[in-house]
């Protein structure tokens, strides 16, 4: 199913997570567990600020044995497993592409479980994934599955078109009309999956924390941006009742820090 080593220890990590006591869904007498969502545009630099991130988080976030573990490309191979499903019924759920003939040749071949029943159960497990927290998710709407859940962080990852083009050029030989009309077709599909599975818009701000434009900021600095809103969002989240009657503290955002200016 996962042949990968690093998928493999990521998923013993996670079902380490799932089968102890902490691993189950959090209720308000439970401490907040952190993670981080990452949509983006094609080649904005979603994986490479993922591995940027995962030292840190590590060192600032993690615990022994709850180490953080990035979702990327093989975000829907971890979630298959988590369902003992074979790896390869991934073709089947592009988020990156119009994929209606393969949906319609599983259905008509008797795919089992069907297409519907196969997004229902990734949605399930990134949910279930991010219960447990300590993870980066890069795509597939995990914002959007993730909203309810307050430890999540939520980034959106944007770059112009030219330099996008440039990034693709480089990371795969490709001419500059090769490179661009990969990214409208990737950009244009993955728009479609939120908007097909979500009713709502991918380049909608107000579903992010965090919106950055990787053609202005660095990816260190981004990483320090993304660090220091992970940091003062888990300050902010909601907390127990016994904690805040401790210190007597409110919970939530500081909403009363902002004024209308018009």
């Amino acid at each position: 199913m996962i042949t990968h080593a690093y998928l493999e220890s990521g998923m013993a990590i996670l079902k380490a997570r799932l089968a102890s006591p902490a691993g189950e869904a959090p209720s308000s007498s439970m401490i907040v567990r952190p993670f981080i969502t990452l949509s983006r545009e094609v080649c904005a630099g979603a994986t490479t600020l993922g591995r940027l991130l995962l030292p840190r988080l590590n060192a600032e976030f993690g615990e022994e044995g709850q180490e953080w573990v990035l979702m990327d490309r093989d975000l829907l191979s971890y979630a298959l497993a988590h369902h003992e499903l074979p790896d390869q019924l991934a073709r089947y759920l592009p988020e990156d592409r119009v994929s209606e003939i393969d949906s319609l040749i599983g259905e008509i071949m008797g795919l089992h479980p069907s297409i519907w029943s196969l997004e229902q159960q990734v949605a399930q497990a990134i949910v279930q994934f991010a219960h447990v927290g300590r993870i980066i998710f890069v795509g597939r709407a995990a914002a959007l599955l993730t909203q309810s859940l307050p430890g999540g962080f939520h980034v959106r990852l944007v770059a112009s078109k030219d330099i996008r083009v440039r990034r693709m050029m480089s990371l795969h030989g490709m001419s500059a009309n090769e490179a661009e009309a990969q990214i409208e077709r990737t950009d244009h599909g993955r728009r479609r999956f939120v908007r097909s599975h979500f009713a709502s818009d991918i380049d909608d701000p107000h579903t992010y924390d965090l919106v950055i434009n990787t053609d202005r900021i660095t990816p260190e600095t981004a990483t320090s941006l993304v660090m220091e809103g992970l940091r003062h969002h888990m300050r902010s989240a909601p907390r127990p009742a016994a904690e805040r009657r401790a210190d007597g503290a409110a919970a939530g955002p500081e909403h009363a820090a902002w004024r209308d200016e018009g």
